[in-house]
């Protein structure tokens, strides 16, 4: 009878200690959220005619001009502002990395899923289906 109340005595500490890393990683995912919500990535052009702001899902929400750009074509104002604004969302994915592995560590599975899942949504590179547009 013993052996069976010792055993069930570990089968209860296990599971408490089980339930509290839960609600430890359920905070930490909290806090997550809140600080990725509250990230934005800034970039400026070589030349500094241009400066983007995104929010935290990379959306434009903020463009600044300088008066220099109207020296320069329309079309290579707007080439600085799509490279600037892919800049700016590499900023942001550096954020995000940051905070990520700051909140969850470094061997975390989940820190991984969710980096790539950032690195996905903002893909940075040349070739994003905004370029075009």
């Amino acid at each position: 009878m013993w052996a069976d109340e010792s055993a069930l005595d570990a089968a209860a500490r296990r599971l408490d200690e089980w339930e509290s890393s839960l609600a430890g990683q359920a905070e930490r995912a909290r806090a997550l959220s809140a600080s990725a919500q509250a990230l934005t990535g800034t970039a400026r052009s070589s030349d500094r005619t241009v400066e983007v702001t995104v929010d935290s899902t990379g959306l434009l929400v903020g463009l600044r001009l300088d008066e220099q750009t109207r020296q320069h074509s329309a079309a290579h104002t707007a080439r600085q502002i799509m490279a600037t604004t892919r800049a700016a969302r590499t900023d942001l994915l550096r954020q995000l990395t940051e905070a990520t592995t700051r909140a969850l560590g470094t061997d975390d599975p989940a820190t991984r899923a969710i980096i790539e899942s950032h690195r996905r949504r903002l893909d940075t590179g040349p070739g994003t289906p905004d370029a075009d547009r």
